[in-house]
């Protein structure tokens, strides 16, 4: 399964509303070694998709929670393709927050990204290119 296919199998995942918690959410820390009772859906999750999505295809990921420990996983690349990772900044292009998530298209002014923790769920969703950070091709495990 390539990348988006696999974070595509995910589309709709959304947060539950209250104390509980998606435990679809919950899997994507789980499974990146993260202690599951100290963390719930409402936590930002968009990293851990990626990580999730990455770690179960047997791609390299960054294991953090923050979006831009994505700038250090894979290479960098001018001219993205389906699947690759974008990095966008958020508030500022000097703040330590972003978002992170899958390409899928772009137009002249926007970057449509699939990811988690958009509206509080797995979408796809345009931001402005002027957001983007960088965008990183990702290798499978053993691969250069």
């Amino acid at each position: 399964m390539s990348l988006i296919q696999k974070a595509l199998s995910q589309y709709g995942v959304t947060e539950v509303d209250g104390k509980a918690d998606n435990p679809q959410i919950i899997q994507y820390f789980e499974v990146l070694g993260f202690d599951t009772n100290k963390l719930h859906d409402e936590t930002a999750w968009c990293s851990a998709f990626v990580n999730w999505v990455s770690k179960t295809e047997k791609y390299s990921y960054s294991g953090k929670l923050n979006a831009r420990s994505w700038l250090n996983v894979g290479e960098s690349t001018a001219a993205p393709k389906q699947g690759d990772v974008v990095v966008l900044w958020r508030e500022s292009p000097s703040s330590w927050k972003g978002h992170v998530g899958f390409f899928v298209k772009q137009t002249k002014r926007y970057v449509y990204i699939l990811g988690g923790n958009q509206n509080n769920k797995v979408s796809i969703k345009a931001y402005p290119k002027n957001r983007v950070l960088d965008y990183r091709k990702l290798s499978k495990y053993g691969e250069d």
